[in-house]
């Protein structure tokens, strides 16, 4: 089996381009389905709201809309819109398009009006023969939802044409129609189904049919779909079902299953009915749901084996009862009353289509089985084969929009070619092959293509015909092109037609040329052999072409022959090359058959070539070429002037002078290959073979080429004594030079023999000249020199050189003067050594081992790798004992020391602070180390822990700079400088690598290009950040070539413009707010992105929810448009008005200034066109001092506009007349006074009102002083509470209720037993009977139709009240319990008919309450669904809320008697007095067994004995479940002092304080007991001691007085007196400045709400977040849910969002969430005082808040409560809005999914529920109503067919024992 990945590699070279073939396209529209008329040859295409027509050539021939239309889904097909007044415009998907021949028709069908039909004519599409106008409910043929499939067939059956139509299953009006049925297509009833067969299914939802294909073949209709054996058989098949095409009855109904291994889902398929072989295309499913996956294969089955397997299971249900030799081999499916029989023998063959009386459907139980032919992970969607010859093709189709071509042989498809029809489409599986089988239609979302079977005639040789592979092709040899085999004549003749797909198969060629080249010089016959040469071709019709020149061919069998070329007609070599290649043809008529190459060689042309070695490289070469000797000429025959003299070509037979090794030639330069310069020098060459080239009378010469000057030195051959044929050439002395600056110069060398017989050379003969004297600077690089040099220092001291031995005249030098030093680096090290310090001079020795090296008297250690002789030592410092200052000394060999001029100096580097002290984890902070003599060495490297710090500039003497790398953990490190491998240490300073700063939002989001807009930047931790930016990545635009670039370009791949990126600083505020400004880019530039960089964190800006876009720079202009030049003229007092474009389209009109030379224009007003300011009303002084006008500059960001000049307008004098100002003076003067009076008044009583605003000021600045100090005090303690909470998890986990007293707790709240703890209520003489008749019930129940009438029939009760309706919800959920889905199902069917109801009403009450079933069974199915999520994401932030509130209450006192508390966020619960409480720890004695322990336990004086009891026990139990815990009535408590002194504590006593009538609970202080006091709890005895009234209120009942007949009306206090005006207590005020605050302030101990709401503000914030799912994928339920509420919504028309966003509100939020949030004790085992429930409600009814869509708005009579949280329910409302976006954005939940979800949540908590319990409790309310419910069932006409009321009766009759009329 190949796999079709690894073919497509193969074939990858093949895929083409279909853009040339006809398609038709029609964009923005979805096909559905393709159909082909035989006849016509016409293409139709059903699709959304279109039919089109198509010609052969897909030209568009006719089309028509078939919507949208006016419908819905829940309305039968209506004529006015008042009959379905849902309906909305819907598209027309099409689900049933086939051809009926016959009739000449088109049978199209739609899912609207239930999924009606039409007839239209085949000719002309627009013509409608027939449209069903008041269809009844047996003329619903289609399915009515677009996502679910129908298939249909025409065939004729008893002289008339009948439909047989296959359709899924649908969840709407129409879910009864069975999925297969037969339908009319002649009047009166077209497409009715009534009298004809129809396949009955017990209950279609439990096998889910989803239908594939029908195809039908030799009297068989075959239909082909997948299902599950039933609900309780989750796993999908795929079966073939086959029916008589005779059989209108489906009597002959046989279903197989068909197996392709590892793959279940059916989903295309093709029968080829030449070889009658099925192909299908399978899928593998996504568990055990009938999603298909992207794995699928290609299996085929032979139609025999099908039909063998079908008969065989029709006679077995016939007459065998289905049984086979050892197993049930056939059955009865889908749950129908029928049964395999034991008929006659006879009977299969006396009843080939069936009877009544046989069984029927029947489904054989051994399934039809294949291997993969090939698979694919690519997603295969359709399938068609063609047998070619013997050979079977197969077109596959895949989602990407490719079409495979597979050859298929015994077991195995090969893929031989791919095409690409439309990239990203799918192919639809209606793949169509036209009648002649050539031309294959395909069908993606928007096009169809006509795409031919084969394209033979696009390879245009041999090779690429061959090479293609494709079965249909193959090569006509004598036609010269790739044709089909029926084009090509003789194609039965051997080697006349090549197949293409036989890869054993050779195109036609020319083998064994004779000869296989020749000489160019030369004309000769050439014959050649010829593989797969054509049988029984005329010979005359032959010939060779060679390039153009033609020849005559002489055919003999497989061999044929023709002349060459003459000389003459030969094209010239080619460049370089010694010979000439020809393209040989054999053709036939004017066909070339085959083609080769033929070589025409050129002797000469090699010679020629090869100037070093041209004998050798004659005889050697691939030709025959003869090398003649005396000629000094290479030739292509072996006849020569002296025919003695020719050395043979390799290539002959073996002779004398025979190969290159004949050849005379100079082997190798004999002595020393160095020659100095300037002296007379000798030059010896050995030759091999030169005796031949002694017979001629020419002298041999030397030739050596110095600088291509060649030198030419005559030369004697004398023969060596040693080696045969060995000769040694003397070349005359002489005198050499070269004008190079170079030691060594390499010359080549050769010899000639006259002037131009040149003799080979053995390889590259070359001699060195020298010159001792260049680049030997000083002695001992001289002296160096190997001794072959013969190099010495001669001369005095300071003139001495390096010369050769011979030219030295003067004395010469042995021992080379003392080393000079001329500098080294660094100049200082560390003390410890280690530092590699690097001599640069001169005469410092000629081997490392010569030389020592000292560094301030230390020695330093030569490094022998790193040394250059004489100029360069590289040394490593060992350690000095102090810091010293020294010289650097070299000596070699124990002599005199060079010695250094500068000093070395040895320092101790010390750090001393670092700056910043800390940097995100990612690394890129820039920090600062300083110290003192840090610049020591030049090895200085840093490090952070063990992380690199890269060292940024230079190292200054007291600082260093690097930069920090990303570190993997959140820690404190140290910092180290390292120098070499010596280490300084930061020793009390570490670096803090801190978590990486995260941004939350920033805004604006938009600027002018010119950029300069200041962003504000919000997130966490940005503070750690060193150098923020915000940075543009920006690309130039691609700049468009001309026209001559673009066709130069035409090959070139497209390479962009670099990224540049531009930044800009930003400032930090804090840790939390950050401003940066907006870079400016380039207009024309093309943005990449836009990034916050934060050191080495990059922080995309699209990564917070929107992206950054740059607006174009906005145009002003000038304030005088007539004139710009000149000054604009401006009153005082009027307003200046710019005009632009653009101008609010980057900016605020905060953002904006503008500027009238030093003065502020003030800007009023900023629009997309004008800008409004208002300017100084006096003119400002210019800013530039040379003029004399004021500008007027408006700034922009970084842009600037100068507008102009402005010149104020002076006001003219007043001429206001002379008597008028005098009245106005006078009567001025008479109202000063009274003004002055006014004023006096007026100040006197503002002052008055600021004193006490000031004392108010302080009161308030205390006050918030205050808060802020206690909200960090108390958040510190609540976090290491909860760290010790977090430790308490670790250990003893979460106090988790198990599943199932959760789901008493929430389906029955207040019920003091449950039902699920109840035992079956009946004698035990009728429990079997009982139990007979519940389990018929829970099978009733799984009816659905009984169902909803039960609910609706319940809910219709006046008489039942809401407590009974929630209670026979839950009953329903638990007996439900194990089929989720089912209740899901019917759930959302009645919360369809509660949508239509609540819709003509007021939609936004929907859910609101809990007053029905279905809203209770909402709510339980919730609870159900988010069970798991509830425990892993919500638990933990919900159970740490509530331990940090409890910590919090228990911290303050609480009064025992009013329930009121110093810690609450509740008003109402608040203890409003100053009460005065000391901190205490009791020692408590605890035993466990032997062993005993003391516990310290926290408590407060003013607690009383129960408060402290209870305190004690949550936190001596605090690992134990609330309800395993002993109850606190059950104790006492004691306090043990001393050996023998143990005192009983209770709330009342005889020594409790009794005043008048008011009696006050004991408390720990009242009993003086002292801090770190040793108590106990113990039993509680019951001799003398009574249960003290206080104990019915210690949890904080709100009942404050007791009526005590003993007590005689005794009211009992605690804290405070509950009465009006509380008494003052005694306990004092903490001070007078408190008692002032507080008289100033009545509610000043409001404040305490706000710091104990600022301490669980983030316990608050993370619950929210983990219900409302951040960083979590959505709960499948939700989404599921949620989106059906969309579509209810979109069915209903409702458009405002306000209205889906509260029904998902009060169906999630208020309905769980809200439910969990206020009762904790629903899900942990746990106490919930009152204090901790009122505290809950206050979040809770913030949570309520924030899920509202309207505007949160408070003012001063809101309630305290809402107040809290008025700042935090905004941000809320933007979690609640995202998670309701991102729950619509995300991947739609499938049907299939969700049931498979809720199926395994059935499966796991099936037996924690008592369901037959729950069922006599449920028959206790159908009893109640029976018969409201039984006449409802009886008025259902479907419930009379199902005969409800009477399964009703008779489970009635089971459990009340009654006698019935059954």
């Amino acid at each position: 089996m190949l796999d079709l990945a690894q073919s497509l590699l193969v074939c990858l070279c093949l895929s083409l381009s279909v853009s040339s073939f006809p398609n038709f396209l029609r964009p923005n529209v979805t096909f559905n389905h393709m159909a082909y008329d035989p006849g016509s040859g016409f293409i139709y295409v059903g699709a959304v709201n279109w039919i089109f027509q198509l010609s052969p050539d897909l030209q568009l021939l006719a089309e028509d809309s078939t919507g949208p239309v006016l419908d819905s889904p829940e309305c039968l097909p209506f004529k006015e819109l008042k009959d379905c007044p849902q309906a909305s415009y819907t598209h027309n998907s099409n689900k049933l398009l086939t051809v009926n021949t016959h009739g000449g028709e088109l049978l199209t069908c739609g899912h609207v009006f239930q999924g009606i039909c039409e007839k239209r004519n085949l000719t002309n599409i627009s013509n409608i023969i027939y449209r069903t106008e008041d269809p009844g409910d047996n003329q619903f043929v289609a399915a009515n939802d677009p996502k679910v499939t129908t298939v249909g067939i025409v065939e004729r059956t008893q002289h008339a044409d009948h439909l047989f139509v296959g359709r899924g299953l649908t969840a709407r009006l129409s879910s009864g129609i069975p999925p297969i049925t037969i339908r009319q297509l002649e009047k009166p009833s077209v497409f009715s189904n009534e009298g004809l067969g129809k396949l009955v299914v017990g209950d279609f939802s439990d096998y889910n049919n989803t239908f594939v294909g029908v195809f039908s073949n030799e009297g068989h209709v075959y239909f082909l779909f997948y299902r599950r054996g039933s609900k309780s058989q989750m796993d999908y098949k795929t079966y073939l079902g086959s029916v008589c095409s005779t059989d209108i009855h489906l009597y002959s109904y046989v279903e197989v299953p068909l197996v392709c291994e590892g793959y279940n889902l059916a989903q295309a398929a093709h029968l080829e009915t030449k070889n009658r072989e099925l192909f299908v295309v399978f899928s593998a499913s996504q568990g055990p749901i009938p999603s298909p996956s992207s794995r699928t294969a290609l299996c085929s089955f032979k139609m025999k084996d099908i039909e063998d397997r079908i008969e065989k299971a029709r006679v077995l249900c016939y007459t065998e009862l289905g049984k086979g030799e050892s197993q049930e081999e056939a059955g009865i499916e889908y749950g129908v009353n029928s049964k395999c029989a034991a008929l006659p023998k006879e009977s299969p063959k006396n009843f080939p289509c069936g009877g009544d009386h046989t069984p029927s459907p029947i489904a054989s139980r051994v399934p039809v089985i294949a291997s993969p032919l090939l698979t694919n992970d690519s997603s295969l969607t359709a399938v068609a084969a063609l047998l070619e010859g013997s050979h079977t093709v197969v077109f596959l189709g895949d989602a990407g929009g490719s079409i495979h071509k597979v050859f298929v042989s015994s077991d195995t498809g090969q893929v031989y070619k791919s095409l690409m029809v439309a990239p990203g489409s799918p192919v639809s599986p209606d793949l169509v092959l036209d009648t002649s089988g050539r031309l294959l239609y395909v069908m993606t979302e928007s096009k169809v293509t006509r795409l031919p079977v084969a394209e033979c005639s696009s390879f245009p040789s041999c090779d690429s015909c061959l090479g293609a592979g494709d079965p249909f092709c193959g090569w006509c040899v004598l036609q010269g092109r790739c044709t089909e085999k029926q084009q090509c004549a003789d194609s039965n003749e051997a080697n006349h037609w090549l197949w293409s797909f036989d890869h054993q198969t050779q195109c036609v060629s020319i083998q064994g040329l004779l000869p296989a080249n020749q000489s160019r010089h030369e004309q000769t016959e050439v014959s050649m052999t010829i593989v797969n040469f054509p049988a029984g071709a005329e010979q005359e019709t032959w010939k060779c072409l060679f390039d153009d020149w033609s020849s005559p061919a002489h055919v003999y069998g497989d061999k044929v022959s023709c002349t060459s070329p003459p000389p003459e007609e030969l094209p010239p070599n080619q460049q370089d090359k010694d010979h000439v290649t020809v393209r040989l043809a054999l053709v036939f008529q004017d066909v070339t058959v085959t083609v080769t190459d033929f070589v025409f060689y050129d002797c000469e042309a090699v010679m020629d070539l090869a100037v070093t070695n041209p004998c050798s490289a004659c005889v050697s070469s691939p030709w025959r070429c003869y090398w003649c000797l005396s000629d000094y000429l290479c030739s292509h025959t072996p006849q020569c002037s002296q025919e003695q003299a020719i050395i043979y070509s390799q290539n002959d037979e073996p002779k004398i002078l025979w190969g290159p090794e004949s050849c005379p030639r100079v082997e190798k330069v004999g002595g020393s290959h160095l020659i100095h310069v300037g002296l007379e020098g000798e030059l010896d060459l050995i030759g091999y073979n030169l005796q031949l080239l002694n017979g001629e009378a020419l002298e041999f010469n030397c030739i050596i080429e110095v600088e291509e000057t060649p030198i030419t030195l005559r030369a004697q051959i004398e023969k060596m004594t040693v080696g045969e044929h060995l000769y040694k050439v003397h070349c005359e002395t002489h005198k050499y030079e070269y004008p190079l600056r170079v030691m060594e110069h390499q010359v080549p060398v050769y010899v000639k023999k006259g002037d131009v017989y040149r003799v080979d050379n053995k390889g590259d003969i070359t001699v060195t000249l020298y010159n001792c004297s260049v680049g030997q600077s000083d002695c001992s690089r001289c002296q160096a020199l190997p001794p072959e040099y013969q190099c010495l220092w001669c001369g005095e001291e300071e003139k001495a050189s390096c010369v050769h031995r011979d030219q030295c005249e003067q004395s010469t030098i042995d021992v080379c003067p003392t080393p000079l030093i001329h500098s080294f680096s660094p100049m200082t090290g560390v003390l410890e050594g280690g530092t590699t310090i690097t001599i640069d001079g001169a005469n410092m020795g000629q081997k490392a081992e010569e030389v020592s090296v000292t560094v301030c008297e230390q020695p330093c250690f030569l490094l022998p790798d790193l040394y250059v002789v004489s100029n360069r030592i590289v040394c490593t410092l060992s350690a000095s004992p102090g810091k010293v200052s020294g010289t650097v000394k070299v000596s070699v060999n124990g002599r005199d020391s060079g010695i250094s001029s500068e000093l070395f100096s040895y320092q101790d580097p010390i750090l001393h602070t670092l700056d910043p002290l800390r940097g995100p984890m990612a690394g890129g902070t820039m920090i600062t180390i300083y110290g003192s003599k840090l610049l020591t060495g030049d090895q200085i490297t840093v490090t952070v822990g063990d992380l690199p710090c890269e060292v940024f500039g230079d190292v200054l003497e007291d600082q260093i700079c690097c930069k920090t790398s990303p570190s993997p953990v959140l820690e404190e490190m140290s910092v180290r400088v390292l120098y070499g491998r010596t280490e300084r240490r930061l020793e009390d300073l570490l670096y803090n690598y801190t978590e990486n700063p995260i941004i939350s939002t920033a805004y604006p989001s938009k600027a002018f290009y010119g950029g300069g807009r200041t962003v504000v930047v919000t997130g966490v931790n940005l503070d750690v950040v060193q150098t923020p930016r915000m940075s543009a990545l920006v690309r130039s635009p691609v700049e468009e070539p001309t026209p001559g670039e673009r066709r130069r370009r035409r090959r070139r791949e497209f390479v962009p413009s670099p990224v540049q990126e531009i930044s800009e600083h930003c400032r930090q505020y804090n840790s939390t707010v950050m401003l940066c400004i907006s870079p400016s880019v380039p207009e024309n530039s093309i943005l990449v992105d836009i990034l916050f960089v934060l050191d080495n964190v990059r922080i995309p800006y699209s990564s917070l929810g929107e992206n950054f876009t740059y607006q174009k720079n906005p145009v002003l202009k000038p304030l005088n448009r007539d004139n710009p030049s000149k000054p604009y003229s401006l009153k005082p007092g009027n307003v200046l008005d710019v005009e632009g474009e653009d101008l609010d389209s980057g900016i605020s009109k905060q953002e904006v200034r503008a500027m009238i030379g030093n003065g502020v224009c003030t800007v009023k007003t900023l629009t997309h066109n004008h800008l409004y300011c208002e300017p100084p009303l006096s003119s400002p002084q210019p800013l530039d001092q040379s003029t004399s006008l004021p500008e007027f500059v408006v700034h922009m960001g970084k842009l600037s506009f100068n507008l102009g000049q402005v010149k104020y307008d002076e006001e003219g004098q007043s001429t206001f007349p002379k008597e008028a100002k005098i009245g106005i003076g006078v009567g001025a003067a008479l109202l000063i006074p009274i003004v002055l009076i006014i004023i006096f008044m007026y100040r006197r009583q503002s002052k008055k009102a600021k004193r006490d605003y000031e004392k108010v000021l302080v009161q308030l600045e205390n006050l918030e002083t205050s808060v802020g100090d206690q909200c960090k005090k108390e958040f510190t303690d609540l976090v290491t509470e909860m760290m010790d909470l977090t430790s308490d998890i670790e250990g003893s986990g979460i106090p988790f209720l198990d599943y199932t007293t959760y789901t008493e707790k929430i389906f029955f709240p207040g019920d003091t037993i449950s039902p699920l703890r109840k035992s079956l209520d009946v004698p035990e003489s009728r429990r079997s009977t009982v139990e007979q008749g519940l389990t018929q019930l829970s099978n009733l129940l799984n009816n659905k139709l009984f169902l909803t009438k039960l609910i609706e029939t319940l809910d219709a009760q006046v008489t039942l009240s809401q407590r009974d309706r929630c209670h026979a919800a839950s009953l329903l959920t638990v007996a439900l319990h194990g089929k989720l889905e089912y209740l899901t199902d019917v759930m959302k069917t009645l919360l369809c008919n509660l949508i239509d109801q609540c819709v003509a009403k007021n939609p936004k009450l929907l859910l609101r309450r809990t007053e029905t079933i279905v809203e209770k069974l909402l709510t339980n199915w919730m609870s159900i669904c988010l069970h798991s999520y509830l425990r892993e994401v919500a638990a933990e932030p919900l159970y740490r809320l509530y331990r940090a509130i409890l910590y919090q209450v228990d911290k303050g006192p609480v009064d025992a008697v009013t329930g009121k508390a110093k810690r609450t966020l509740n008003d109402g619960r608040l203890l409003r007095e100053d009460i005065e409480c000391r901190q205490m720890t009791l020692t408590v004695i605890v035993k466990n067994g032997a062993e005993v322990q003391r516990v310290p336990v926290k408590v407060l004086d003013t607690d009383t004995i129960t408060q402290v009891k209870r305190k004690i026990l949550n936190h001596v139990y605090k690992g134990t479940l609330f309800s395993l815990r002993p109850p606190v009535h059950s104790l006492d408590l004691e306090w043990r002092s001393g050996q023998a002194g143990h005192l009983t504590l209770s709330d009342e006593d005889l020594t409790s304080l009794v005043q008048g009538q008011w009696k006050r609970l004991n408390t720990l202080n009242h009993y003086k007991v002292p801090d770190s006091a040793t108590v106990t709890l113990i039993p509680r005895l019951h001799n003398n001691q009574c249960e003290t009234p206080s104990n019915n209120y210690m949890g904080g009942e709100k009942t404050p007085m007791l009526e005590d007949g003993e007590d005689g009306g005794i009211r009992i206090w605690h804290l405070v007196k509950s009465v009006e005006e509380p008494e003052v207590c005694k306990q004092r005020r903490s001070s007078l400045r408190e008692r002032e605050r507080a008289k100033a302030i009545p509610e000043i101990y409001l404040t305490r709400l706000l710091y104990m709401k600022g301490t669980l503000q983030k316990f608050v914030d993370d619950t929210f977040q983990a219900m409302l799912g951040v960083n979590w994928p959505v709960p499948i339920a939700i989404k599921y849910f949620f989106d059906f509420l969309d579509e209810m919504a979109e069915k209903h028309g409702i458009v405002d969002k306000e209205t889906v966003h509260i029904w998902k509100t009060h169906s999630l939020m208020q309905r769980f969430w809200v439910l969990v949030l206020k009762n904790p004790q629903m899900v942990f085992d746990i106490e919930v005082s009152e204090n901790v429930d009122s505290i809950l409600s206050v979040i809770a009814q913030t949570f309520i808040d924030s899920c509202t869509i309207s505007e949160h708005k408070v003012g001063r009579d809101s309630p305290v409560n809402k107040l809290l949280y008025a700042r935090e329910i905004p941000r809320y409302k933007q979690l609640v809005e995202k998670y309701y976006a991102d729950i619509a954005d995300s991947t739609p939940a499938s049907y299939q999914e969700m049931n498979s979800s809720l199926t395994e949540l059935s499966g796991i908590h099936s037996d924690d529920l008592n369901s037959l319990v729950a069922l006599q409790e449920l028959y206790n309310y159908i009893n109640k109503y029976y018969d409201p419910i039984s006449h409802a069932l009886e008025e259902d006409p479907s419930g009379q067919k199902m005969q409800l009321a009477y399964r009703l009766q008779q489970i009635s009759a089971l459990v009340e024992n009654k006698v019935t009329d059954l």
